[in-house]
């Protein structure tokens, strides 16, 4: 290594938050933004065809998943259940957003996809109709939870079925969690308890 680069090493780490490179100083960390909307100001259709407005979520605290009826993770279904149940008298509103982005692993439409929930775990939650997470045909809900410059929290990509989105009850997006990660897990219980 060159001397110079040598020296130059321990000044970058004196900056502490900042990287000084000549009279540019660039932040190294990036405070969330604001929104350009809310959560609240946007809207789906739920499985039977009528308007779901997210408005009347205000006040709650909101999980949003991709699902899917043909998935290794579709068993989490009964633990959603469950934490709604649990919760849902403290204000949490969970809503299933069925969708066949990843392995066609939801093929059926919204009728056989609502008569499969009921059927298999007494899902009482909203759900949506089917929609696409990602692509083209993204759906606004979808767009605004993984685009940081609509929700002003951070970038994402669904990666799989049963990702979660966590929305506090100001409509702001809290965090994502990943598939493998379980409705009744520690990061869940923990954002609900309060204890983050």
């Amino acid at each position: 290594m060159r001397p110079f680069a040598l020296l130059l090493v321990p000044a970058l780490l004196a900056c502490g938050d900042y990287v000084r490179v000549g009279p540019v100083k660039i932040p190294t960390q990036q405070p969330a933004s604001r929104p350009a909307m809310s959560f609240l100001d946007l809207s789906a259709t739920d499985i039977n065809g009528n308007p779901f407005p997210m408005a009347q979520l205000k006040g709650h605290k909101v999980m949003v998943v991709n699902t899917a009826s043909e998935c290794g993770f579709t068993p989490q279904y009964k633990q959603l259940e469950e934490l709604y149940e649990q919760y849902k008298g403290k204000g949490l509103v969970i809503v299933g957003f069925p969708s066949n982005d990843f392995g066609g692993q939801e093929p059926g439409n919204e009728q056989a996809i609502a008569a499969f929930c009921q059927k298999n775990y007494g899902v009482t939650f909203p759900m949506m109709s089917k929609v696409s997470t990602k692509g083209p045909d993204q759906s606004p809900v979808y767009a605004w939870l993984t685009r940081k410059e609509l929700n002003g929290r951070l970038d994402s990509e669904v990666q799989w079925n049963f990702q979660k989105y966590l929305i506090n009850e100001d409509g702001t997006l809290f965090t994502v969690l990943a598939s493998a990660t379980e409705p009744l897990s520690d990061p869940v219980l923990n954002w609900l308890d309060g204890k983050n």
